[in-house]
């Protein structure tokens, strides 16, 4: 499953060329996980309350495109992999149905001293919510 949310794009976002700066699409990937985790029920704060930080330790962004101000763009974010101590979420960056930037994170579990923990168990369930494997997306 994946999860999509909307996003018009505003001028803030603009480089000098009048398309959205580079960098910003991997904000555009938080803010799509962001809004997964609180859909499927797993915000960051309870994450944090339970004592499990995600922190990202690897990205990946291909850039296919270009947005523009005004553009309103559809995030999509999904789980593509999870294992007992980090999670992989892809994301898209469409405009209709050009996708104009794809890409991933890692999110490695640590507990408050920022230790590497396992997955537990209550959060590898909400993960099989979004959970959108690879040979699912070829379909």
């Amino acid at each position: 499953m994946y999860y999509d949310m909307e996003y018009r794009v505003p001028y803030a976002d603009t480089d000098q060329m009048g398309v959205v700066y580079y960098a910003n699409y991997l904000e555009y990937f938080e803010r799509s996980r962001t809004e997964m985790f609180r859909a499927i029920g797993m915000p960051y704060s309870l994450m944090e309350e339970k004592g499990i930080i995600l922190p990202v330790s690897e990205a990946h962004c291909k850039y296919l495109g270009s947005a523009r101000y005004d553009d309103l763009l559809t995030l999509r974010a999904y789980i593509e992999e999870y294992s007992r101590v980090k999670v992989k979420i892809a994301t898209e960056v469409r405009r209709g149905d050009e996708v104009l930037a794809r890409g991933y994170v890692v999110l490695a579990c640590v507990n408050r001293d920022f230790r590497v923990t396992r997955l537990p168990e209550w959060m590898a369930e909400y993960c099989e919510k979004c959970l959108y494997p690879a040979e699912e997306q070829k379909k």
